[in-house]
């Protein structure tokens, strides 16, 4: 199967031939044919798998066929990366197609955006707050909207946006194509479907609550206050690692811990909800061109980036619950590379490692540290225990070398 063999709009497929884009993922295999259709639909599919494609091909395709009608497809995203993301991905195809984008998200000044909208657009990419302050001050309507897109749906539910997507459903058509795509399912959003969805298509491609193979995971124990020289000692002695995202819970710790890095001479970058739109996107295209090799993050970049060369992923707070563990962890081995995800884990963090290592499905493999600085190697978990034991006597051979 290739992507030309979908009825997809010629102008979109010279797009991914340019990017020598041939062979869709299984996600994009199984949802386009449905979306192409009309037919609502839920896919669920493990972050990192080309959600995106899979709902803006047959989207566009099918706006393209016709004009002269505004506002006909809203995207709905959880954060403001996540959005320009999007957008830029829709834009590239809208442009081919002569169609028209718009990217509306908070954390900027209104005007430029008020004057976007009252230039009018075929596709809007949103997050759920400020489209709705645009919608209650009379500057945008939908009453010619066709296609309705959740992307990250369980992350909007997670981050308290139900009552903001209630409202914006209440002013919406019935008479509309809406598709939900998200890398789990929580029950909270089998309710939401039943409401706001006619007979769904339902697709679920691999396990959603896990991560893909190609994570290497690894557990180290450390006390709380020895948090930060592991992490140097990590830093400085891990092989291939080229680029990293070290994931924190609050965004005070993510500061303190970033300017730690950058006094220690590392190129780092830091990112988390207080910070101003500027200063996030200055931090993430900084990533991405390689002039930091390190983002400093809370879970605020844990969904949705796509940055296909991140070789390493550190966990220097457990995370609160399963899901962001996996969406996590899931910013490395992206577009079938290997990475590595290293979880620093406390006595305190017990419960939390429990739900996780029952959402993954087996025990994550563990480098014991007694409270001195040590050389870390990650290895490969292995399916049966001799390779554990080989991995184990290797780094215990590293240590009496030092």
């Amino acid at each position: 199967m290739i992507f030309d063999d979908f009825e997809i709009d010629p102008r979109c497929l010279s797009v991914l031939h340019a990017k020598n884009i041939t062979t869709p993922t299984p996600v994009q295999e199984a949802a386009i044919p449905v979306a192409l259709t009309g037919r609502d639909l839920v896919a669920t599919a493990q972050t990192g798998t080309g959600k995106t494609l899979a709902f803006a091909l047959p989207s566009l395709t099918r706006l393209a066929q016709e004009r002269q009608i505004r506002n006909r497809m809203l995207i709905l995203v959880p954060t403001r990366e996540l959005c320009v993301q999007v957008a830029e991905v829709v834009d590239e195809l809208c442009k081919a197609l002569k169609l028209r984008s718009l990217v509306i998200y908070g954390g900027v000044g209104m005007n430029r955006q008020i004057d976007e909208l009252k230039r009018g657009c075929d596709v809007l990419v949103a997050t759920p707050g400020r489209l709705l302050d645009h919608m209650s001050s009379g500057r945008i309507n939908f009453k010619d909207l066709e296609v309705l897109v959740f992307d990250e749906a369980d992350r909007m539910l997670d981050m308290g946006f139900l009552p903001d997507i209630k409202r914006i459903l209440a002013k919406l058509p019935r008479d509309r194509q809406t598709m939900m795509f998200s890398a789990t399912f929580a029950p909270e959003l089998q309710t939401l479907t039943f409401n706001m969805m006619r007979d769904p298509e339902r697709i679920t491609i691999g396990p959603v609550s896990k991560p893909v193979d190609q994570v290497r995971q690894l557990l180290i124990p450390v006390r709380q206050e020895e948090k930060s020289r592991m992490l140097l000692e990590i830093l400085k002695e891990e092989e291939n690692l080229d680029s990293a995202i070290i994931f924190l819970r609050t965004k005070m710790r993510t500061d303190r811990v970033g300017k730690m890095l950058k006094k220690a001479g590392y190129k780092a970058g830091i990112i988390h909800g207080d910070l101003s739109q500027a200063l996030r996107q200055r931090a993430l295209e900084g990533f991405r061109s390689g002039r930091y090799n390190i983002l400093v993050a809370t879970d605020v970049a844990a969904r949705g980036l796509d940055i296909d060369d991140i070789t390493h992923v550190i966990n220097y707070d457990v995370p609160e619950n399963p899901d962001d563990y996996v969406h996590r962890i899931g910013r490395t081995a992206r577009a079938q590379r290997e990475g590595d995800a290293i979880t620093f884990i406390c006595p305190t963090d017990m419960s939390a490692l429990g739900n996780i290592e029952k959402a993954v499905g087996r025990n994550l493999p563990r480098k014991e540290y007694d409270g001195a600085p040590t050389v870390l190697s990650i290895w490969k978990p292995a399916s049966a225990r001799s390779g554990t034991r080989k991995a184990a006597r290797r780094t215990r051979g590293m240590l009496r070398r030092r």
